[in-house]
């Protein structure tokens, strides 16, 4: 579904991806691990379309998507979450949801400034399908509050909904379980294998390397923007270089 092609980006001096090459199977789960400052959010800000890479290709359903507009890319069916969390604070739940879903929607600005019979319908429709999509995720009670009053676990949470709710055919997700307790890091992982039945292919990147290594079909290593290893969950967990490169020596 998803080929990069030694992509490489840098800033100055500093090469923060070196030529990285990877191949993300449709209907997986692939994640991208590595030590602090590898390089990962970075790379997903180059298939994402944040940064254009200085070199290499971003092949999504055999089109090149480097280069790019973010809005572009999402209407491509890649969508994504932040490492910190992004969201319209003073929005509702709700309304956040129904914010994912505009790259679908087809009422224009005429449309919405006269609020024609066909607007109206579509946007009844788009928030019964928002109800639907809080659903899927719990959290159906909180759709009337505020994004910014719910904890942080449950603003995870609304990130993700908002990205499922633009219909992806893949989804980037930042360090999904940071800053969740043991209770809801199980439920995230009930809710990735839910988001695969849908036919969502799905990327992550993780720290937490028990959620990694439950969830994950293929995993690719990063290091000092390089690729250091990769391979099931088994091969990856016993690779030398991979221990060494989380917990130094030799």
């Amino acid at each position: 579904m998803l080929t990069t092609d030694k992509v490489t980006i840098k800033f100055g001096g500093l090469t923060a991806v070196n030529a990285v090459s990877l191949h993300i199977a449709p209907n997986k789960i692939t994640s991208l691990i590595g030590p602090n400052g590898a390089g990962k959010t970075t790379f997903f800000n180059c298939i994402s379309g944040v940064y254009k890479p200085n070199s290499g290709r971003v092949i999504f359903n055999e089109k090149e998507i480097q280069g790019k507009k973010p809005y572009q890319i999402n209407e491509e069916g890649i969508s994504r979450t932040y490492q910190i969390i992004n969201l319209f604070r003073k929005m509702n739940v709700l309304e956040n949801v129904v914010v994912g879903m505009h790259p679908r929607l087809k009422s224009g600005y005429l449309s919405d400034m006269f609020r024609t019979p066909a607007q109206r319908k579509e946007e009844r429709s788009a928030f019964r399908k928002a109800h639907e999509w809080l659903e899927f995720v719990g959290l159906e009670e909180d759709a009337l509050n505020p994004a910014a009053s719910l904890s942080y676990g449950k603003q995870r949470l609304l990130e993700i909904v908002r990205g499922l709710a633009s219909d992806p055919k893949l989804i980037l997700l930042d360090e999904p379980a940071a800053g969740m307790n043991s209770k809801e890091k199980g439920e995230l992982d009930i809710l990735l294998k839910k988001i695969l039945d849908l036919g969502v292919t799905i990327l992550v990147i993780e720290h937490d390397m028990k959620l990694v290594m439950g969830v994950s079909d293929y995993i690719y290593v990063l290091s000092n923007g390089l690729l250091l290893a990769q391979g099931t969950p088994m091969e990856v967990q016993n690779n030398p270089d991979v221990i060494t490169a989380y917990l130094g020596g030799e």
